[in-house]
């Protein structure tokens, strides 16, 4: 697998650093893989690493799951904060292995403030969880890491990837997440990227934005009325209701924004996160802002 360079002007500058998982996300849009690769992406890292801007804002950690290289992390974290002292970071994880607490303090120690995880939680309920995390016992090992990583000081941004599963309770999640994980830095929704499972799998998973935003509105609104910060990712505005346009981020990745021939004439589109260029389908319902 070849990765991409690093560009300074990228918001989205990563270091892949495996194909396996300990997750089997009904939605993933990189399904994992059963390979033994975690030497060799961090060797290749290193080098990365070693070969970055200095004045890099901030690179991610991604996967597969980041944490199954143990030390290895904790040891590239360092790199980055030695080589990188400006850079933030952000960690892409299920945060499952944190239940580990000397684990969670070891990052927490050598992150020095630095790190962000991005944690998915897919449901309010353990049961819903783990289907969608395809894993047995996944929610009680997030929520537990979860709370060994805060209790570190380690930022954590939640991560909601809505889908045909659990958007119904996004309100209640909303009251779940004030309830419960108020300590998170912001709660991020997502519309689901179509390709890997969330296309193989559609019928059982995919939704079209048009079906939940009432009920997404409802759990941004939530969080927002309890003080607590809310965005969303991946919607296009014209799907939004406009008051919602202001929690609205326009990408994750800048090198994934496509947009539709309608989009060329949309008032908005500078400001809009458009589609997922490696979705096979676009969203339904799109139209231009005269």
């Amino acid at each position: 697998m070849k990765q991409r360079d690093i560009d300074i002007n990228s918001n989205d500058n990563t270091l892949f650093v495996t194909q396996q998982c300990n997750n089997h996300c009904i939605m993933c849009c990189q399904p994992p893989k059963k390979i033994d690769d975690i030497e060799y992406f961090y060797r290749q890292n290193i080098k990365r690493i070693l070969s970055a801007p200095k004045d890099l804002p901030i690179i991610g950690i991604t996967g597969g799951e980041p944490t199954l290289l143990g030390d290895k992390l904790i040891s590239l974290i360092e790199l980055i904060r030695t080589h990188l002292p400006q850079t933030s970071i952000h960690i892409l994880t299920n945060g499952r292995n944190f239940v580990d607490y000397n684990y969670a303090q070891k990052v927490s120690e050598v992150a020095e403030g630095y790190v962000t995880m991005g944690i998915p939680l897919h449901s309010d309920y353990a049961k819903d969880h783990d289907i969608i995390a395809g894993a047995k016992n996944a929610f009680n090992e997030t929520m537990l890491g979860l709370y060994n990583l805060a209790m570190h000081g380690v930022g954590i941004e939640l991560r909601v990837v809505v889908n045909k599963l659990n958007y119904l309770r996004l309100p209640q999640m909303a009251n779940f997440i004030f309830k419960n994980l108020s300590f998170v830095r912001w709660t991020a929704f997502m519309g689901m990227e179509r390709v890997g499972f969330a296309e193989t799998k559609n019928n059982k998973i995919w939704i079209e934005p048009v079906e939940y935003i009432d009920k997404l509105c409802t759990a941004v609104q939530l969080l927002d009325d309890f003080q607590q910060e809310a965005a969303i990712y991946n919607i296009p505005l014209c799907l939004l209701p406009i008051d919602f346009h202001k929690f609205a981020e326009k990408s994750i990745s800048d090198w994934k924004n496509k947009y539709l021939d309608i989009c060329n004439s949309c008032k908005m589109k500078q400001q809009c996160c458009g589609f997922f260029a490696t979705s096979t389908v676009p969203y339904s319902g799109i139209k231009a802002y005269l």
